[in-house]
């Protein structure tokens, strides 16, 4: 049986992103242990950004989002979601 390392504690999720990208988790995870679980309370990490739109192109998503009674960031959250999934 292989000995594992452990896994070093981060100051931060964009430290233990980094640590990750270089290393593999084989050295530190026995993954035939592992277990499925559910976090239906987790919510993922999100980043605010500027996103210039043409003013008609925003107002055409206003008025979807108001048809659908759904904020319009969430309607543009959905529609990219959808067109990136699509491209996978």
């Amino acid at each position: 049986m292989k000995k594992l390392k452990k896994i070093p504690a981060f100051a931060s999720e964009q430290e233990e992103a980094e640590f990750w990208l270089t290393h593999s988790t084989v050295d530190y995870v026995d993954w035939s242990k592992a277990k499925k679980v559910r976090m239906p309370n987790l919510k993922p990490s999100t980043k605010t950004i500027s996103l210039r739109l043409p003013e008609f192109l925003l107002e055409d998503i206003k008025i979807m989002a108001n048809r659908r009674d759904v904020p319009y960031q969430s309607l543009i959250k959905m529609m990219l979601a959808d067109a990136v999934s699509r491209k996978s």
